[in-house]
């Protein structure tokens, strides 16, 4: 299946409780056992990492705020799938909202560079190359959801947990 980029936005309360008890997270993450998913919960399949290369030129890191977009925050709790979870204070997804919507997808699309994406492993580096227009598309159409995400969630004041499961 490969590794896909989760993101749940979460409220201030919620967030507290899951930085007070970090084990808690799995639950939180998958509820009923992993047949539900949490609230305001979207995923941006494999494309995760391609939109962190669009949005900062690098395999990791990168400038604030956008490198906080997809492999952003500060780590907590358990294993979670691929590594523990992240989290965004509401304040930070704030940030990131504002600086998402300044961007256009012609500026993302002049930075998709595939030969560059290989060289620097972006996962999954098979495609970038290979696919080309295709890989593009793939990663704005998640990039959209991305945007629509944090949007809602600072509309709404909440935080975010990311992870990759």
């Amino acid at each position: 299946m490969g590794m896909v980029g989760c993101f749940a936005a979460v409220s201030t309360e919620a967030l507290k409780d899951l930085r007070e008890d970090p084990e808690s997270i799995e639950e939180y993450l998958y509820p009923n056992d992993g047949e539900d998913e949490p609230p305001y919960y979207i995923d941006i399949d494999k494309a995760w990492h391609g939109i962190h290369y669009l949005l900062t030129g690098s395999a990791e890191g990168g400038a604030e705020p956008l490198n906080l977009a997809v492999m952003g925050g500060e780590e907590f709790g358990p294993e979670v799938g691929y590594g523990p979870a992240r989290f965004l204070t509401p304040a930070q997804v704030s940030l990131v909202a504002g600086a998402l919507s300044q961007l256009t997808l012609d500026y993302l699309e002049s930075r998709f560079n595939p030969k560059d994406m290989e060289a620097k492993d972006i996962y999954p580096d098979a495609i970038w190359v290979r696919d080309g227009k295709e890989a593009l598309d793939y990663l704005l159409e998640n990039y959209q959801q991305l945007v629509t995400f944090y949007r809602d969630a600072a509309e709404r004041g909440d935080g975010a947990v990311q992870w990759l499961a």
